[in-house]
């Protein structure tokens, strides 16, 4: 009995130690896995769905076909001669990196194709280079004396 008072008292008490058997209180040889089968042992494929009722999630994705349906789709990027009549000063050249700066458009958008369409009057002589313009568009541009190469 005076050797057990000498000894140091231990405060923290020792986890239980999962998965060691029936013999550790904790729990059997399954323990701390959560599931039985495929989960356990690791060969669950991603489109597993559990059961044959109900559709998987591939079956209900609408269809996609075609090549680089992934791809997000490009859109034109419209602009009025109105538009470019109020960022442009007169014997200025409108090209797609000067237009984007101009009109603040994201990375994305700058990306796209940019075309001019007719709406709007333009009163300053201005030059477009390597931007898609409206048939309505050039007659309005080279009437105020602009060009488009």
């Amino acid at each position: 009995m005076e050797i057990l008072k000498n000894l140091k008292k231990i405060t923290a008490k020792s986890t239980k130690r999962l998965g060691r058997g029936i013999g550790s209180g904790v729990g059997g040889h399954t323990t701390g896995r959560g599931a039985k089968g495929d989960k356990v042992r690791g060969k669950t494929k991603l489109t597993f769905d559990g059961t044959k009722i109900k559709k998987g999630w591939i079956k209900r994705l609408p269809f996609l076909r075609g090549k680089h349906r992934l791809n997000s789709r490009s859109q034109n990027v419209v602009f009025s001669l109105s538009q470019i009549d109020k960022l442009f000063k007169k014997d200025e050249t409108v090209d797609s990196v000067t237009l984007a700066k101009r009109a603040k458009l994201s990375k994305l958008e700058s990306r796209a194709m940019l075309k001019v369409l007719s709406s709007g009057e333009i009163t300053k002589i201005i030059n477009f280079k390597g931007i898609l313009v409206s048939k309505e568009a050039q007659k309005k541009i080279t009437a105020a004396g602009g060009n488009i190469e």
